[in-house]
């Protein structure tokens, strides 16, 4: 939620965590050596059936227990990222009588941060379409979506600096020179979907020598994905691996990326300028996905492709004539708005602490 600049800034500044035993938080937030405080919050999801009339009092169970945290940790200000564990966050900073800031990620809100839009006057959003989506999402402060200080150091670099690079990241990934190299990346935990669809249209393309296909099928999927690769020749042009560790050198290297189009994905696209074929998970709630994806494709950054279209023929039909066309590459990457994903650490930073009262030096 803070950058080390800021916290250096208000050296004395600590950062604790409210979530839910029952999300990624658990593993994630330890791992970075933060403590995580849970509360009993459920999700704000209709798909709950009866149990969702059990909501409101969870919610304000929740919101107490939260409230007790920030009491109990002396917290000068809350901040809600979206998902449900927030809700309770920016509840119980309002009955502590506290600030809250919400940030959302996504070019369309989720119903946590509908609600708790209600609850302040204080929103940052990463995409300005999502703010006429939000009460009060006139007064947001557009801070783009964080990504990593790699990925912000990668857009920020002089086009020189970004060719050597490139280079360097080429030759770490094995790609040989007059090569295309089309990344098809499907998420942490990988989609089937477009692993099913790359490892046919590496198929297709097993006697070409100018494309290489790289496909992160996530962990679960990695042996089926290289079988299938073996077994119906794709292995000739193609790579399959269950993680892509260094996305700026993935991303710094790559000629066109094949992804779905979560909030981070999209903005790291943006930020870095790279071409992109978008599939949104169709099962994502109130489809932001396809919204997200349409912040590229509507600028001309990117095509929007169904999930039940995606197919290695029409991966095919619509690859090939990009990467015959590097002018129309080039196109596309001049297209990208990096708008301020490359310092949205710094930018929210900035603003929690200012919405905090905490005093920040003049620019």
């Amino acid at each position: 939620m803070t950058t080390t600049e800021h916290l250096s800034v208000v050296p004395d500044a600590e950062v604790s965590f409210i979530g839910t035993e029952r999300g990624l938080e658990t593993e994630l937030i330890p791992r970075a050596g933060y403590r995580l405080h849970t509360v009993d919050m459920i999700p704000f999801d209709p798909a709950l059936g009866a149990k969702r009339y059990l909501l409101p009092a969870a919610l304000m169970r929740s919101a107490h227990q939260a409230k007790a945290v920030i009491r109990q940790q002396g917290a000068r200000i809350a901040v809600g990222m979206g998902g449900y564990p927030s809700a309770p966050a920016v509840l119980g900073a309002r009955l502590a009588g506290l600030p809250a800031v919400i940030h959302e990620s996504n070019a369309v809100p989720g119903r946590a941060n509908r609600f708790a839009a209600r609850l302040t006057p204080h929103i940052a959003v990463a995409f300005d379409r999502s703010r006429g989506q939000l009460a009060g999402g006139s007064r947001a402060v557009t801070s783009g979506m964080l990504i990593s200080a790699a990925l912000s150091r990668l857009a920020e670099l002089a086009p020189a600096d970004r060719a050597a690079l490139r280079t360097a990241a080429r030759r770490d990934l094995n790609v040989p020179p007059g090569r295309r190299l089309v990344v098809v990346n499907g998420g942490s935990l990988g989609a089937a979907r477009l692993t099913e669809a790359a490892v046919g249209l590496a198929a297709l393309w097993q006697q070409s020598d100018d494309v290489q296909p790289l496909i992160k099928t996530g962990p679960a999927a990695l042996t089926e994905a290289m079988a299938g690769l073996a077994t119906r020749g794709g292995h000739r042009v193609a790579r399959a691996v269950p993680y892509l560790d260094r996305m700026d050198l993935v991303y710094a290297a790559a000629d066109l990326v094949v992804c779905r189009a979560g909030s981070a994905t999209v903005a790291e696209l943006a930020a870095t300028g790279v071409p992109a074929v978008l599939v949104p998970y169709p099962y994502a709630p109130g489809d932001h996905q396809t919204h997200n994806a349409r912040v590229l494709s509507d600028a001309g950054a990117g095509l929007l492709l169904p999930d039940e279209g995606t197919t290695a023929e029409r991966l095919a039909e619509l690859l090939e004539p990009l990467l015959a066309d590097p002018a129309r590459l080039a196109a596309m990457t001049g297209a990208a708005d990096p708008g301020p994903h490359a310092r949205a650490a710094e930018l929210l930073a900035s603003h929690v602490l200012n919405v905090a009262g905490f005093p920040l030096p003049k620019p």
